[in-house]
């Protein structure tokens, strides 16, 4: 193993940490878009929640690299355990929106009218 290997394992607990702090976060803005009154962020919201997410991770890492956190600086593992965070969040996004919308009772009710 090289020095880089041992500054900054794959299999450390950061990078899980940075993994599910990207994941939630995807979540948790893509939810915040899905209730807005604006059509446009309800319609993409799992682009909208993807996107900052990956902000909040890149502005993690430029803070490590400016020292505001305690850290060896910014690491490209992080901001891949960022990405992988990310695009898992989004695939779950994705799969959950597909199976609400192919439900038959999908939360519209049909009004039968009497002839």
């Amino acid at each position: 193993m090289n020095n880089d290997d041992d500054k900054d394992p794959w299999l450390a607990p950061d990078k899980l940490y940075h993994f599910l702090f990207c994941f939630l976060l995807t979540l948790f803005f893509s939810a915040l878009a899905s209730l807005s009154r604006y059509h446009f962020l309800r319609s993409h919201s799992t682009w909208v929640g993807s996107i900052l997410s990956l902000l909040a991770g890149a502005a993690k890492e430029a803070a490590d690299q400016l020292g505001l956190f305690p850290s060896a600086g910014a690491s490209a593992r992080d901001a891949l355990a960022d990405l992988l965070g990310v695009l898992v969040a989004a695939m779950a996004l994705s799969l959950w929106n597909r199976l609400r919308r192919s439900r038959p009772d999908s939360g519209h009710t049909r009004r039968v009218l009497p002839v």
